[in-house]
């Protein structure tokens, strides 16, 4: 990997994402050599990947150079690389651009799709969990269209234009929201030669209400909000398969679609190497102490989504979400700079700071420690929010001026098919 030989020890980061860049700048003042290793040079803000789907930002505005965030921060290595294999007791890891010794080893990968075992919902479906598959998902919603310009079949044309989301948390439910904003505002205009009132979309939930993990007042509001804007929810519902045409359930009830897309569950993206006894079978992520190391091995530690902490209010481990996997990054530094000084460590605590979700224009949901609210002042503290989270002024500046020209526009700029998107295996419809 060609990282400089040095006298300090060495901690390597596995992930470049909120909770890989929140250690590395804490890091950055200690005696010790930072390699940071990411499969992609950029960090993603995951919030927003919804609006790169469906044409409300450019995936640049969204996502900022690894090296430019760390640029300044001292006994810094960045190097693009897959982790395949982690050897715990060697300490090596093994990537596809070569092996690396470490001291310590922070494991911060982050989260994948989980498809439950499902094949033909993994091979048909979309997923929407990095840049790369948001701009999949916006060309095939746009291509599906174009496509329906072409048929004379109308059970063809209602497939092409209807959407099923699966899946009812934030990403589900925004991305139902946006969908609805572009039926009611941009298509009609865009083509004006469909009759895009026969447009559906269709949001399942496999539990009794969307937005499980916020308050039932931000649940009702949520699906009061979605259901003003025309989408059908779905609940008590459970998808068991899609072979690229229709969507199948636990009932008599089916979806004929050429979009659906897959928001059901996410699992700890966990390294090869590991002994099964430090991972989770149902979560696929790694088993952690209070200090956010691994048992058998104190020289690893896990962070942010592939972390699983098991605490009295969180029995299955913290959300998989931003908050808790920033404030591992910032702790676990420090916890880093102690071990070295052979100082006790300070366990983890986490800070709730509340949910918040966006339905459209001028509905969002908060839930605050203390308070909860809905409407139009929750939607400007969404905004608020997620701009102050971004990283980089330019992306704050771009992602701001979108969003300003967007509500006064009622206007989706980004609607381009730069790659052309056709599905492995999917059966023409």
């Amino acid at each position: 990997m060609n990282i400089p030989r040095t006298s300090n020890p060495r901690v390597v980061i596995i992930g470049g994402g909120f909770a890989g860049v929140s250690l590395a700048k804490t890091l950055s003042k200690l005696e010790v050599q930072v390699v940071l290793l990411d499969k992609h040079n950029y960090h993603n803000f995951q919030p927003l990947l919804y609006q790169v789907s469906t044409g409300g930002l450019e995936p640049d505005s969204i996502a900022y150079p690894i090296r430019k965030i760390l640029k300044d921060y001292k006994n810094f290595q960045f190097r693009l690389a897959n982790v395949l294999e982690i050897d715990p007791i060697g300490k090596w890891i093994k990537a596809d651009i070569g092996e690396l010794k470490f001291d310590y080893l922070v494991i911060a990968s982050g989260s994948e799709t989980n498809y439950f075992g499902n094949t033909s919902i993994e091979t048909h479906s979309m997923a929407m969990k990095t840049i790369p598959q948001s701009l999949n998902l916006r060309s095939l919603i746009l291509e599906n269209f174009e496509d329906a310009l072409l048929t004379n079949d109308l059970n063809e044309r209602n497939a092409l234009m209807n959407f099923v989301i699966v899946g009812a948390g934030p990403t589900g439910v925004e991305l139902a929201g946006a969908l609805a904003e572009i039926k009611q505002g941009i298509l009609p205009k865009d083509y004006p030669d469909l009759d895009t009132r026969l447009a559906q979309i269709h949001l399942i939930q496999s539990g009794d209400r969307i937005l499980k993990e916020m308050s039932e007042t931000a649940s009702e509001n949520a699906e009061e909000f979605l259901e003003e804007l025309g989408v059908n929810v779905w609940k008590n519902l459970r998808v068991k398969g899609y072979d690229g045409k229709t969507v199948t359930t636990n009932s008599d009830v089916t979806f004929e679609t050429a979009t659906m897309v897959w928001a059901a569950g996410v699992k700890g993206a966990a390294i090869k190497g590991l002994d099964a006894e430090n991972i989770d079978l149902r979560s696929n992520r790694i088993k952690v102490n209070a200090y956010n190391q691994l048992e058998a091995y104190p020289n690893i530690f896990a962070i942010g989504d592939v972390a699983q902490i098991e605490t009295e209010t969180h029995p299955f481990g913290y959300p998989m979400m931003a908050q808790p996997a920033i404030q591992q990054g910032k702790q676990l530094g420090p916890n880093i700079e102690r071990l070295l000084a052979g100082k006790p460590m300070v366990p983890f605590k986490y800070q709730d700071k509340g949910a918040m979700a966006t339905v459209g224009r001028n509905k969002a949901v908060v839930d605050m420690p203390k308070f909860k609210f809905q409407g139009v002042f929750a939607w400007f503290v969404w905004m608020f929010v997620h701009l102050f989270f971004l990283i980089g002024f330019r992306n704050r500046m771009i992602v701001f001026v979108n969003w300003v020209y967007n509500y006064i526009r009622f206007d989706r700029e980004a609607r381009l098919i730069i790659r052309p998107f056709k599905r492995k295996l999917k059966s023409d419809i």
